[in-house]
C-alpha cells in the first residue's frame, strides 16, 4: 500500500512538472481495496481489468514500476509503446485486459475471459472493477445479467467513492445500496468498509473462494475513499465545506500504519518506508533516461501480423449446391467440427437457428457451450466474445440484422479495433451481419452499415456476393488474427443454389475479383449489387455495344485495389456502385483511392450509383427508389455514357 502511494503522489508532483502528458487520475485512497484483492487473487489463471484508480493492482499483478512509470512518461520503455494513455494500459499475455474510458464496457470482456479460461480447464476468477458513476450504464446491467446466465464466477467490485467525476451519489441513484441490485441477478451481494485493510483481507479472502468453488458471480459494494479529486486538474470546488478534510481524515493508509506501529513494528515500517522512497526514486531516475517513443511502425501495428493457413479438411471435396445461407451454415459446421477454440453466439441462434436459419441445426450437433444463444445485450455479448478471443478462443458473433450492431459500437470500433494497436494483443472475433435493403424490413432492419463502421482503423471487412464466396469468406474471416465484419446482405441468402466445395485458394476472398471484361470502362460493386450491375451490363451490351470490366470488390477493409487499377489505367473511365447512402458513402473512398493516382488517364469524371440520403423506407415502391436497381444502374449509365 505504501509503494502505491509514494508512486501515485510522486506521479502527480511529476506531472505538475510537465514530466507527464495528458493527466493522471490517481488511487490514493484506494489501496485498502486494491492491494488486497490482488493479493488474494491467482494471478497465474485469474482474469482482472483494473480501473484507473488501480495502480497498486498493476505494481501486484505484473510488471515493473518502471514500465508503469513509462507508460505516464510516454517514452520508449512504455508497455503500449506510448499508443494508450497513462494507467489504462494493462497486461493482457498476463490476463490484465486494458481498461478503455468508458468502464462499464469492460466488465463484459472479462466474463468472457475468464469463461475461456473455465473452458480450458482453469480454476479462474475474474475480476471487473467499475465505480459507483458507470454503475449506472447500461453495459453493467447486461454484463450482470449475463454473468448470472452463463453463470461465470466474476468478482464485481463497484468502487464507491461518493463521486462520479463531480456528481454525489444523491444526484445519480436513488436506491440507497447498490449491492442490493445483486439481488435482481440471482447473484450474492453485500457492501465492504475499506477503512480497514485487515477486515478487507479477511471478507475478500472467503468471497473470492466462494465464487472459486461456487462458479457463480458476486457483487462487492465497495466503499472507498478518493483523497484526491477525479483527476489532477479536478479542482474539487464543488464539495461543501470541510468535506475533502473529512475524507482525509478516514484515510484507510496512515490509520493502518498507526495500528502497526503501536504493535511494536515502528522500526519495521521506518525501514519500509525508506525502502520505498529509495527504490521509486531510483526507479523515476531510470524511467526518465530512456529515450523519447519513435512513431516507427504504428500503421503496420493497426493489424496484427499474418498468419499461416489454419490446416483444414479438404471438405467437402465435391460441389454441393447451396443457397448462401446454407454455404454460410456449412462453413459454421466446418469451424465447429474442426476447430475446438471457436464458439458461436448470438440472439435466437440456438434451437431456432437463427432469424435467417444461418445456424440451424448447430446447437444440437455441438451443444449449448458451443453454439451459444445470448440474451438481448448487443454490448455485452460483443465484449464477452472479445474477452473469449484475447484468451485464446475465437468466437463468432451473429447480429440478429446490422443494424443491431450499433448498440455495440464501443465494444468494435474502440476496443475490439484498437486492441492490438493499444496493447499488441490479437484480437481474433469475427462479427457476422446480416444487412441490406430491398425486402421491406424498414429503417431498422435494412442498413448499409460499411462506412460508419470502416471509418474506424483496426477493423477488416469482407463482403461476399455468392455462396461460394461466403464459405471461403468465413473460414478466412474466422483465422485472422484481427477483428473481421462479415457483411452478409439478407436478400443473398436464398437467392438460388450455387456449387460450393472445398477451395484450397479460399484467401483469395481478401481481392477482387474480376467478372467480366470489356473496354468502356471500370465497374467495381459488391455485395447484391453485383448482380444487378451484371444484368446492367447485359442490357448495356445489347443495347448499346457497350463492355466493361466489372470487379466484385469482396474485401471492403483492407482495399487491395492493384488489379482495378491496372483496368482503370486501360480504361480511363470508373462506376462505383454501391447499396448504402451516396453522401459520406463508402463509393467515395473508392473513388478517391483510385483516381488520386490515376487522375491524368481519366477520359471521364468517375460516375457514383448509390441509394438516395434517406433513411431506408418501408414500402416496395419507395425502397425500389431509395436504392439501385438494375433499372436505376442502366440509367444512370446511359445518361453517364452521354
Amino acid at each position: 500500500m505504501q509503494l502505491a502511494r509514494t508512486s501515485d503522489n510522486r506521479i502527480l508532483e511529476l506531472f505538475r512538472q510537465g514530466l507527464i502528458q495528458g493527466t493522471v487520475t490517481g488511487g490514493q485512497g484506494n489501496e485498502a481495496l486494491i492491494v488486497p484483492l490482488t493479493l488474494l487473487a491467482d494471478k497465474a489463471v485469474d482474469v482482472i481489468s483494473f480501473s484507473h484508480r488501480g495502480l497498486g493492482g498493476h505494481l501486484l499483478w505484473s510488471g515493473h514500476l518502471g514500465d508503469h512509470l513509462c507508460q505516464y512518461f510516454a517514452n520508449s520503455g512504455s508497455p503500449t509503446k506510448a499508443r494508450e494513455g497513462n494507467i489504462h494500459h494493462g497486461d493482457p499475455a498476463n490476463r490484465s485486459l486494458p481498461m478503455i474510458s468508458h468502464l462499464g464496457i469492460m466488465l463484459s470482456n472479462v466474463v468472457g475471459s475468464t469463461d475461456s479460461q473455465r473452458r480450458l480447464g482453469k480454476p479462474a476468477v475474474g475480476f471487473a472493477f467499475f465505480g459507483d458513476g458507470s454503475s449506472s450504464t447500461g453495459d453493467v446491467h447486461e454484463s450482470l445479467n449475463l454473468a448470472a446466465l452463463l453463470p461465470a464466477p466474476i468478482v464485481f467490485v463497484i468502487e464507491n467513492n461518493r463521486y462520479a467525476y463531480s456528481t454525489p451519489v444523491s444526484e445519480q441513484f436513488a436506491s440507497a445500496n447498490l449491492f442490493e441490485r445483486a439481488k435482481g441477478y440471482g447473484m450474492e451481494g453485500f457492501a465492504l468498509d475499506c477503512s480497514d485493510p485487515a477486515h478487507v483481507l479477511q471478507t475478500l479472502a472467503g468471497a473470492i473462494e466462494r465464487t472459486r468453488q461456487t462458479g457463480r458471480p458476486l457483487l462487492i459494494e465497495a466503499h472507498t475513499f478518493r483523497l484526491r479529486g477525479h483527476a489532477a486538474y479536478d479542482t474539487c470546488d464543488y464539495m461543501k465545506p470541510g468535506e475533502a478534510d473529512a475524507i482525509l481524515a478516514q484515510d484507510p493508509l496512515p490509520k493502518f500504519r498507526a495500528k502497526l506501529a503501536a504493535a511494536g513494528h515502528a522500526a519495521r515500517l521506518d525501514a519500509i518506508d525508506a525502502e520505498v522512497h529509495g527504490f521509486v526514486e531510483a526507479t523515476i531516475k531510470s524511467a526518465l533516461a530512456l529515450p523519447p517513443i519513435s512513431a516507427e511502425g504504428m500503421e503496420q501495428d493497426v493489424f496484427a501480423p499474418p498468419t499461416p493457413p489454419m490446416l483444414w479438411q479438404p471438405a467437402p471435396a465435391a460441389p454441393v449446391n447451396l443457397t448462401m445461407a446454407q454455404a454460410l451454415n456449412l462453413g459454421l459446421e466446418k469451424i465447429l467440427t474442426e476447430r475446438p477454440e471457436s464458439v458461436v453466439l448470438g440472439q435466437d441462434i440456438g434451437t431456432y437457428g437463427g432469424a435467417f436459419k444461418v445456424t440451424e441445426g448447430l446447437v444440437e450437433k455441438f451443444g449449448r457451450p458451443r453454439v451459444f444463444s445470448t440474451p438481448l445485450c448487443e454490448s455485452a455479448c460483443t465484449g464477452y466474445a472479445l474477452g473469449l478471443a484475447v484468451n485464446g478462443h475465437r468466437a463468432i458473433e451473429e447480429f440478429q440484422f446490422a443494424d443491431f450492431a450499433t448498440d455495440a459500437t464501443t465494444q468494435i470500433v474502440l476496443n475490439a479495433a484498437t486492441y492490438h494497436f493499444r496493447s499488441g494483443q490479437k484480437c481474433p472475433v469475427v462479427f457476422r451481419f446480416p444487412c441490406g435493403g430491398g425486402l421491406t424490413f424498414g429503417s431498422f432492419h435494412s442498413q448499409e452499415l460499411e462506412t460508419a463502421f470502416l471509418s474506424y482503423p483496426g477493423l477488416k471487412a469482407l463482403y461476399p456476393s455468392n455462396p461460394q464466396d461466403a464459405f471461403n469468406a468465413l473460414l478466412a474471416a474466422y483465422e485472422d488474427d484481427n477483428p473481421v465484419i462479415l457483411f452478409e446482405h439478407k436478400a443473398l441468402y436464398r437467392h438460388g443454389k450455387h456449387p460450393v466445395q472445398w477451395d484450397a485458394n479460399y484467401r483469395d476472398i481478401w481481392l477482387p475479383t474480376l467478372l467480366r471484361s470489356g473496354d468502356h470502362a471500370t465497374i467495381v460493386t459488391y455485395g447484391e449489387m453485383v448482380l444487378e450491375t451484371g444484368e446492367a451490363c447485359d442490357y448495356l451490351q445489347a443495347e448499346y455495344e457497350r463492355t466493361f470490366d466489372l470487379f466484385d470488390l469482396r474485401a471492403l477493409a483492407p482495399l487491395r485495389l492493384d488489379a482495378i487499377k491496372v483496368s482503370l489505367a486501360r480504361t480511363g473511365r470508373l462506376i462505383v456502385v454501391h447499396e448504402g447512402r451516396r453522401t459520406h458513402g463508402f463509393g467515395a473512398e473508392l473513388v478517391a483511392r483510385l483516381t488520386e493516382e490515376l487522375f491524368d488517364s481519366l477520359k471521364a469524371p468517375p460516375l457514383r450509383i448509390a441509394a438516395l440520403d434517406v433513411p431506408v423506407p418501408f414500402a416496395t415502391a419507395l425502397e425500389a427508389v431509395y436504392r439501385p436497381g438494375k433499372d436505376k444502374i442502366v440509367e444512370a449509365i446511359a445518361a453517364w455514357l452521354g
